[in-house]
């Protein structure tokens, strides 16, 4: 099989310099890489003709239109019998295509998501962060575990499309906002095969501070609804609990002010859950100081993702504002 991998770029040429370095080192070598700078001002040029020896690889510059309709400019110039999309702060494993070919030989799937890990290189407020977006206590397992919550959707950071899927569901038709969430639903609904590959993991940076962190799990809360508006039936009960944390934790705040008997009894439920996230957190990653992170980056999820849900929740859904 040929991959045509699609990688959209904006400002970030670190980024992908780290990420075509592993991709030179694929033991499984059919493969197209597209990179496309959808209009950055921090172009990437000069790196990306760098691997020009060393990868079948192609450059494009576009205006800027979001990482969705970026995409979709790949998968019209793609050559491969199927494309993969990473998002540029990824690292890749030197199997991972390899993991990828034998699987879809073996159980074809149309579509397929993969889950993400913390690689050794990582901070450990990185790893933190990895561990927040996986875990079963703060997501539910919906990012790629083999336990997740309800119907599997890929996302882009690690996904993958047949052809097939490309020439009759179309591309992305959102940009932003939760626009691979709508993808996978529509692809699904369409009738195409889609699961998880477990073993195609790749190495997830996100983002390298918790302040960013915040503004990218809040921009994830709202694009959870943004997603509703498209597929109703795609909000699910799990979907409603970093609103409920937070509103249990300002909850737990007034009760210890105000009627200090309740406000006990929410900090032992409180105290329950750190517990559970610090113990489970230092279990997976063998570091204590990861695991007092971890609680950090799981609160800060929980709150960000939270308040984007119910700030759109709110004026979507209830005040029907566009």
């Amino acid at each position: 099989m040929f991959f045509s991998i699609i990688i959209p770029l904006y400002n970030r040429p670190q980024e992908i310099k780290e990420l075509l370095e592993t991709l030179t080192q694929q033991t499984y070598k059919q493969f197209e890489v597209l990179v496309i700078e959808d209009g950055s001002i921090e172009d990437a040029g000069e790196i990306v003709k760098s691997f020009s020896d060393q990868l079948n690889i192609k450059y494009f510059v576009k205006k800027n239109e979001g990482q969705g309709f970026t995409r979709n400019f790949g998968f019209e110039r793609a050559k491969g019998d199927y494309f993969v999309i990473f998002d540029s702060d990824c690292l890749i494993p030197e199997d991972y295509l390899q993991i990828v070919n034998d699987s879809l030989a073996k159980n074809y799937l149309d579509a397929y998501g993969g889950p993400d890990d913390s690689h050794h290189s990582f901070t450990p407020i990185q790893k933190a962060i990895s561990y927040a977006m996986t875990s079963p206590f703060t997501t539910g397992g919906t990012r790629g575990s083999k336990k997740s919550i309800g119907q599997f959707h890929p996302r882009s950071f690690n996904m993958g499309i047949s052809r097939q899927v490309w020439e009759k569901a179309g591309g992305f038709i959102i940009t932003r906002l939760g626009e691979d969430i709508e993808y996978s639903i529509r692809i699904h609904s369409q009738g195409f095969k889609i699961g998880l590959i477990p073993e195609a993991k790749v190495y997830h940076k996100r983002r390298t501070n918790f302040l960013k962190f915040y503004k990218q799990l809040h921009f994830f809360g709202r694009a959870r609804i943004n997603v509703y508006k498209f597929f109703p039936k795609g909000l699910k009960l799990v979907h409603f609990f970093p609103a409920a944390f937070t509103l249990f934790l300002a909850f737990t705040i007034v009760a210890n002010i105000v009627y200090r008997p309740l406000g006990l009894l929410s900090n032992l439920i409180l105290a329950c859950y750190i517990l559970l996230v610090f113990f489970h957190a230092w279990w997976k990653n063998k570091s204590i100081k990861i695991a007092f992170l971890s609680i950090i980056a799981s609160f800060t999820l929980l709150i960000a993702y939270g308040f984007g849900f119910m700030q759109d929740f709110c004026k979507r859904v209830i005040l029907k504002i566009s």
